[in-house]
């Protein structure tokens, strides 16, 4: 099947799945079908053979398990897939947001800025009309107040009358278009540090926000749900971590709450954590900015609301999982933080050389330990395969660099055992991946599985969310002459060049030859032939028979080697009788 052909089934299965999930009240969106088209298929447990043509039952089963996981609104699972769909979707940085904002309002501004630009006024009513339009343009990019308040139309003009008088209209009118867009430009920014002045100088700018204010008492706010999120997703953690621990150390608990979602659900609240720990450095970042207050505005407004939007899908589990019922479960049990099980860890490491082939590293041997790029988003890289459990790494303990990528531990012994066969455990966890669908992007295996790279990358492979691993092409060039050249004229590489050269020195005709031979080399020359090998030819008859006939011998003597001016040569045949041979 050809790749146009698997691309056309692709789509056909995805349309038929949001058909059937919009027949079902849910409505799904493409890229979410088509995530959980790929991690079914992924999914060991389903026995789908990626290499393999898909038939027509294989596409049916495919398509009823993608519609039973998407309708199963009660799984934290398809909640931890959708609020890494919506994330990848609707994410994107300081610069990416403010300049599509920007452009945004160049686009608002577009016609206004094409009407003054493409006016050639020559009437005083079209001049005054044309000094309007600059107002309003002047009023709309400074973005300080309202186009229909009388009050800050009159303000705006009185600014632009102080650097732009309505006289000179027609020295405006009479640049090119390009120095006219960039003329509005300069007087909107001249017009609006006018008005920042005179607001500061208590004589206007009433309309103008106080954006040092407003953002003095919305970041706190902001700060403060992210918190106490943080502190909720941690306390989940937690808690889910200590009742997983205990399936697997006592088996009455293990068929207990064996039914139970606790890893999807504690795969939830370890992605909300990471989405929110990405939010919160902007918010700190936005409390430091005293400049461009219009801007912070627009980029609170947006991380609030992309906050809003991440904490709908963490309810799922939150609804699953009450507190009453996580209170009787954990009767009886320790729950552990995660800055308890590094303070447990302290001053345990691993002995370097209990490892011939392994390169360990620790956080004081490396100069820039904040840039190392630890994989799996720092979770113990042997606890995920093995427990399928997200416990936090303690770098102290050692760092494993194995391939160019690092992994940490949460005890020694986990590292020992990891450290014994490396490929072995990261194996594991690509099999649990691809078990628990959410684990990709939790734990940055987009690596392994190049197709499923988040939205936001694709889209910028250049800024990526989650940082990939960094390579590079490298080559480098020596001189092909390190010395100066040194040119022979006289060299000839052409040997019969030589041979013409030799003759014409040693002038053969005036000049007398003396040799010497003995009774080997009388009369003979160096001489090399070619020759055809007999070929063996043969027929079936009634009886066998073959023949072959000699090959031609002529020897021509007296060609050279003779001291008188007149050659004589003598054509002796040499060649055998049929009869001979």
């Amino acid at each position: 099947m050809s790749s146009d052909q698997t691309r056309n089934v692709v789509k056909e299965i995805i349309r038929e799945i949001g058909q059937e999930c919009a027949t079902q009240g849910q409505t799904v969106s493409e890229i979410l079908v088509a995530f959980m088209v790929k991690a079914v298929a992924l999914d060991p447990r389903n026995d789908f053979k990626v290499d393999q043509i898909l038939t027509k039952e294989g596409v049916q089963n495919i398509i009823q398990l993608c519609v039973t996981r998407l309708l199963d609104t009660t799984n934290p699972s398809l909640s931890t897939i959708k609020m890494q769909v919506n994330f990848d979707m609707n994410y994107a940085n300081r610069a990416e947001f403010l300049s599509e904002q920007h452009h945004v309002l160049e686009a608002r501004l577009a016609p206004v800025v094409r009407d003054i630009t493409d006016s050639c006024p020559h009437l005083q009513e079209e001049m005054e009309n044309v000094y309007q339009k600059i107002v309003s343009y002047v009023l709309l990019a400074s973005g300080l107040g309202s186009p229909t308040d009388i009050g800050v139309v009159r303000e705006v003009t009185a600014a632009l009358q102080s650097v732009f008088p309505q006289r000179e209209i027609m020295t405006f009118t009479s640049l090119g278009k390009k120095n006219k867009e960039q003329q509005l430009k300069t007087f909107a920014m001249l017009v609006t540090g006018i008005r920042l002045y005179n607001k500061a100088c208590g004589k206007g700018g009433s309309s103008i926000d106080d954006l040092p204010a407003i953002l003095n008492e919305a970041i706190p706010s902001a700060t403060r749900t992210i918190d106490e999120g943080l502190n909720n997703c941690h306390l989940r953690a937690h808690q889910y971590t200590a009742l997983l621990e205990s399936m697997q150390e006592d088996q009455h608990r293990h068929t207990q709450l064996s039914s139970l979602k606790l890893k999807e659900a504690l795969f939830n609240v370890r992605q909300y954590e990471a989405f929110l720990c990405i939010l919160l450095p902007l918010f700190i970042a936005l409390s430091n900015l005293w400049t461009g207050f219009q801007d912070e505005m627009l980029l609170l407004k947006f991380l609030t609301s992309m906050t809003n939007n991440l904490q709908q899908f963490s309810e799922i589990q939150s609804q699953l999982f009450s507190e009453e019922l996580l209170t009787s479960l954990l009767e009886g049990l320790t729950v552990k933080s995660d800055e308890e099980r590094l303070r447990e860890t302290i001053g345990t490491r691993v002995n370097v050389s209990d490892f011939k082939n392994q390169e360990w590293l620790f956080p004081e041997t490396i100069e820039h330990f904040d840039q190392l790029l630890i994989q799996y988003h720092g979770f113990c890289a042997y606890a995920i395969g093995v427990k399928g459990l997200t416990l936090p790494g303690n770098p102290a303990i050692g760092i494993l660099k194995h391939k160019e990528k690092c992994y940490v531990f949460s005890s020694k012994e986990a590292a020992y055992i990891f450290a014994q066969d490396p490929d072995k455990f990261i194996q594991l966890n690509v099999e649990k991946a691809k078990e628990y669908a959410e684990l990709i992007q939790l734990l940055e295996l987009h690596h392994q599985f190049e197709y499923l790279v988040p939205y936001a990358q694709a889209r910028a492979p250049d800024e990526c969310l989650m940082k990939p691993t960094v390579k590079c092409d490298s080559s480098s060039q020596t001189d092909t002459h390190i010395l100066p050249p040194t040119i022979v004229t006289s060299y000839e590489w052409n040997e019969w060049e030589m041979r013409r050269k030799a003759i014409k020195l040693a002038n053969l005709r005036r000049k007398l030859t003396h040799a010497m031979q003995t009774d080997l080399s009388n009369m003979r020359r160096q001489n090399c032939t070619q020759v055809y090998l007999p070929k063996d030819v043969s027929t079936q008859t009634k009886r066998d028979n073959s023949s072959n006939v000699p090959r031609p011998q002529i020897f021509l003597e007296g060609l050279r080697g003779q001291s008188s001016p007149t050659t004589h040569m003598v054509k002796v045949n040499l060649t055998r009788a049929v009869d001979e041979t």
